[in-house]
């Protein structure tokens, strides 16, 4: 059974850091591209980060710069480190496993909240 936990998601003020991770097990993400989507109240879910299984990375012009998305294949895990942190980036992040011609995982989300 494929599971994708997210966890790190919190309240904090605006400038602030946070890091999310997203534990994968049932998958070795190591040939698996990941990704991290965010969703707000009211608005399609969006592409925020996305790691590609031989690590090229790119990231959401909104996020340039402030997002770091990494990936340790040793710990099944990836992870977004989230700096210069702004109201508008409260969403609900979801991380999600894909590859080609298969269907994508999808972890159940962490709430992140940036409000003074």
């Amino acid at each position: 059974q494929v599971q994708l936990v997210e966890s790190g998601g919190d309240l904090v003020q605006p400038g602030g850091s946070l890091r999310l991770s997203c534990a994968a097990s049932g998958i070795s993400i190591s040939i698996y591209n990941m990704g991290w989507y965010r969703q707000a109240p009211g608005k399609q879910r969006e592409l925020v980060a996305q790691i590609m299984s031989g690590s090229s990375t790119m990231y959401a012009g909104s996020v340039k710069g402030r997002f770091t998305m990494s990936r340790d294949n040793a710990k099944n895990t990836v992870y977004l480190q989230m700096n210069s942190l702004k109201p508008e980036d409260t969403a609900v992040y979801s991380c999600v496993a894909s590859r080609p011609l298969t269907q994508p995982y999808w972890g159940q989300g962490t709430q992140v909240t940036v409000s003074s």
